[in-house]
């Protein structure tokens, strides 16, 4: 059996000068059904391109902070620590995506980052900007639930979940503030942040909030969003 290949946008540490990758990413795609491969980190649109078409899905990945001059804003002293080359390969990745069709997932940042390159905006720090009671940023481990989303209804995600309430995990300071244009919301945390979107009109551009890769193995529902994307890739 031919599995899809999934590009797999990587991590990078700048401090040891590294790529490096959470195991759950692509062991949660590859049991869904899919063969993941890092990408190189690259800037070069020619080889961002050759990527591309490479791939039958891209996973845009966590990682640092997205860049606040994406959605024309100063990085405020909360925001966290920023790596240009991904805002700029994944820029360039997600264009290519859209404009051809190639299904992919945003997972945490991911969801951050298509959001500002696609036109909308991000709390840079949720503490300052969004106070709350709601835990979003949780302590190990991680395959548990942390809070619970509000799932709206006639969305991607409630077709496929069949649940208007999702318990789930969470870990991240920054979140989407305006969400952009073309995009719509898929689901709400218990505060009323945007913890899901989707993009009307294309076979699969999802992305969460939350982090299925670390309790697709505990949760069916986790392993449901994986297995959807996997599928759109084939």
């Amino acid at each position: 059996m031919n599995r899809p290949v999934i590009g797999v946008v990587p991590l990078f540490d700048s401090e040891k000068n590294s790529y490096w990758m959470i195991p759950g990413y692509m062991r949660g795609l590859e049991a869904a059904g899919a063969l993941p491969v890092m990408l190189p980190l690259t800037t070069d649109r020619a080889e961002i391109s050759q990527l591309a078409k490479l791939c039958g899905g891209i996973l845009f990945t966590g990682g640092q902070d997205v860049s606040p001059a994406i959605y024309g804003e100063k990085a405020s002293p909360l925001c966290g620590e920023i790596c240009d080359d991904r805002d700029n390969m994944e820029r360039e990745l997600l264009r290519l995506a859209v404009g051809n069709d190639i299904p992919s997932l945003g997972i945490c940042r991911g969801i951050q980052f298509m959001n500002a390159a696609l036109g909308g905006s991000l709390y840079q720090d949720l503490p300052a900007e969004y106070p709350s009671q709601t835990d979003h940023h949780m302590s190990p481990p991680y395959d548990r639930v942390c809070h619970r989303v509000d799932i709206v209804k006639g969305t991607p995600l409630h077709e496929l979940l069949k649940k208007d309430v999702l318990g789930v995990n969470s870990y991240h300071h920054q979140a989407v503030k305006r969400t952009a244009n073309c995009l719509r919301e898929m689901a709400y945390s218990e505060d009323g942040l945007t913890e899901a979107v989707y993009m009307p009109g294309r076979r699969f551009i999802w992305a969460v909030q939350w982090h299925p890769e670390l309790s697709y193995q505990s949760d069916a529902d986790s392993m449901a969003i994986l297995s959807a994307f996997v599928s759109a890739a084939k």
